[in-house]
């Protein structure tokens, strides 16, 4: 199946979906792939937000009588933001997941760390058409209990696909 339908069929049946991923054996490569598929999805979800705090901060500048050049530019957030999602991220999930994989053996799972990492990527890819409606909501209607709501779900969305997929990954 397309990523593009696994991903929703996700939504409804992880186990299922998951297990299919496992069987494709495409190990490292395949987690890899999710991963960088998932840092791009989250970097594209930040550029409302990105826009939203360069203009305004422009029109602080301007209303203050500071230099505009003084100013971040939407280019040089999303650059600093390029950076972060798609080098230092990446490092953080491999040791987050690296983390998941230590306690999923100590509790007793018989998984592998490939499955451990791919249970978070594909997690993080999951949830990823749900970051870019927090983007939107980030970049139109900006803080308040709209965005809060929104960063909750997607937060709580993340958790129940990470747990479903690390038992899966680690069952006997």
């Amino acid at each position: 199946m397309a990523v593009s339908t696994d991903i929703v069929a996700t939504w409804t049946r992880p186990r299922q979906v998951f297990r299919r991923l496992l069987d494709r054996q495409g190990g490292e490569a395949q987690a890899l792939a999710y991963m960088m598929g998932a840092c791009l999805l989250i970097f594209v979800a930040q550029w409302p937000r990105l826009s939203r705090q360069a203009h305004q901060a422009r029109q602080a500048a301007e209303a203050a009588g500071t230099p505009v050049d003084q100013v971040p530019s939407l280019q040089a957030l999303m650059g600093i933001n390029l950076f972060a999602l798609l080098f230092l991220a990446p490092l953080l999930f491999y040791a987050l997941a690296g983390l998941a994989h230590a306690v999923a053996k100590g509790l007793g799972g018989k998984g592998s760390a490939v499955h451990s990492r791919l249970a978070l990527f594909w997690a993080l890819l999951a949830v990823s058409p749900w970051m870019l409606f927090q983007g939107l909501v980030a970049g139109f209607i900006g803080p308040g209990p709209a965005l809060t709501a929104t960063g909750v779900a997607v937060a709580a969305g993340f958790l129940w696909l990470w747990i479903t997929l690390m038992r899966e990954a680690h069952r006997p």
